[in-house]
């Protein structure tokens, strides 16, 4: 098995790629058969956007804080440990965005897609479903989109709900709603396109994160889940998504 170590700047993730690496070797990425990523969550949501042309699983090992979508890391028996590892594939989602002078944006997000006031006052956002309005004015601080695999993270903190992983449907979730007074949201289906549409942009400015990549002074904002782009995550035997997603609501 031909594996490619990576690891975050972080520099216990570097100490402990040198350690692997003497240990198994290593090959580049282009010619590997699993790669394994070295860091915390953001690392590995970065790796998973950085390789997905390549179609080779990635098995994290945390050397980060959380490590929700992370192994344990443990130096032996790695190779008994990916020949035994469970595949998840899971499937992100699209972003298009237009800011205020007319620039159009994409981009791609494992987690969640997520508007945020850029200034003092409570961000005004109109939304729609599949081309149909369902709120005329949602006053908060932001509203997001969530996959079942990112709604244990911005998502769950926002108060929205966590989805089973194999769940054909998306969560939408208001940040701190003012008007309607705490509207925290709703459940879609996974082919529903959402759009956001910015209301008064000029005085309330609003910002668009597809997971950490961000655009300011945005107008508008689309999004739908990519089902033609796959990701794959290998995790140990009994600690799959499914089973993170389940403990998560019982910690």
């Amino acid at each position: 098995m031909r594996i490619a170590f990576l690891a975050s700047t972080a520099p216990n993730a570097q100490s402990a790629r040198g350690v692997l690496v003497g240990r198994y070797g290593t090959v580049d990425r282009e010619e590997a058969d699993v790669i394994v990523a070295l860091g915390g969550d953001g690392f590995m949501l970065c790796t998973l956007r950085d390789t997905v042309d390549l179609g080779v699983p990635i098995y994290g090992m945390n050397r980060g804080t959380v490590g929700f979508l992370m192994n344990s890391y443990e130096e032996a028996g790695l190779m008994e440990r990916l020949a035994a590892a469970q595949e998840e594939v899971i499937h992100p989602l699209r972003m298009r965005a237009q800011d205020q002078n007319g620039g159009l944006h994409e981009a791609m997000a494992i987690n969640e897609v997520s508007l945020l006031r850029q200034g003092p006052q409570a961000a005004k956002l109109k939304i729609s479903v599949d081309g149909r309005q369902r709120m005329a004015e949602l006053v908060c601080d932001g509203a997001l989109v969530a996959t079942p695999a990112g709604s244990t993270a911005y998502n769950f903190s926002a108060h929205g709900p966590i989805l089973p992983i194999g769940a054909d449907v998306l969560a939408l979730t208001a940040i701190a709603a003012f008007r309607p007074r705490r509207w925290r949201g709703a459940l879609l289906p996974s082919a529903a396109t959402v759009r956001f549409d910015v209301l008064d942009a000029e005085k309330r400015p609003v910002m668009a994160e597809a997971d950490s990549v961000s655009f300011r002074h945005i107008d508008w904002v689309e999004i739908q889940s990519e089902r033609r782009v796959s990701h794959k995550i290998l995790f140990d035997p009994g600690h799959g998504l499914e089973e993170r997603l389940i403990s998560e609501q019982f910690n």
